[in-house]
């Protein structure tokens, strides 16, 4: 899988405006218990949060510090057993810093496309929506960033979470370019595929802070551009299946 690919996985589901808002991310019950069974306590879930909020700080730090599970537990003046009884691999504990980053996703960029846009403001609504997904990967830019770099590395259950953080937004698109959610074979699934792989890979492009000191030096256009033109993408897209579904 090459970085910046979306995995669509199943799109078709009940109507994205309304009931498939169970479909974006919502936060889970507080853990009660640690690995080992035992039961959370403040102390238990002090330390946790510690192990969650060392993480975090190492996320915000020099690009070229490892992130890696050793380093967390330096980072939070724990051993490694203590950490492990938390969390066992270093996958495990990247999706639990994902899940409150993700539960964001719904007012910082997914709820433009709940309504319906209106087919004389699309090229507005739809650079309003890119500015704000771009801006989504700007804030959170090195966790997600290493998210798709180890689903790319095939890791099953970033894969997982990358296909599931991708879909309440490819159900709008297709809503957005008036297709049935009910019917998965349409075409218009494909270009809601194609537009949200394109937007992801745009939004890589724009947020590495590495990849663009070297393309920068092989061309001049700037993030604005790039954004530009994936929103004129996106516009064109609904346009297009709005007409064809007009028969």
């Amino acid at each position: 899988m090459k970085a910046g690919a979306v995995v669509t996985g199943e799109v078709a589901g009940k109507s994205a405006r309304g009931p498939s808002r169970a479909n974006a991310h919502v936060p889970v019950k507080p853990l009660s218990h640690n690995l080992n069974g035992q039961r959370l306590g403040r102390k238990g879930r002090d330390t946790r949060d510690r192990i969650l909020a060392a993480t975090n700080e190492l996320l915000a730090g020099p690009p070229d510090v490892e992130i890696s599970l050793s380093a967390v537990a330096r980072q939070a003046s724990l051993g490694m057993t203590s950490l492990y009884n938390y969390f066992n691999d270093l996958t495990e504990l990247l999706l639990a810093v994902l899940e409150p980053v993700m539960a964001t996703a719904e007012d910082a960029y997914v709820s433009l496309l709940r309504k319906r846009w209106d087919d004389a403001e699309l090229g507005e609504r739809a650079i309003e929506f890119v500015s704000a997904y771009h801006g989504f990967w700007v804030r959170h830019s090195r966790l997600l960033h290493l998210r798709n770099s180890m689903a790319d590395g095939q890791n099953e259950r970033m894969v997982l979470h990358r296909v599931r953080a991708a879909q309440p937004t490819m159900r709008l698109m297709v809503e957005q370019m008036d297709g049935d959610l009910m019917r998965p074979e349409q075409p218009v699934f494909s270009m809601a595929t194609a537009l949200m792989t394109g937007l992801e890979r745009v939004v890589t492009v724009t947020t590495d802070a590495a990849l663009q000191t070297i393309l920068n030096t092989r061309f001049s256009s700037s993030h604005v551009h790039l954004l530009t033109a994936e929103s004129r993408l996106l516009e064109l897209g609904i346009r297009d299946y709005r007409r064809l579904a007009e028969g």
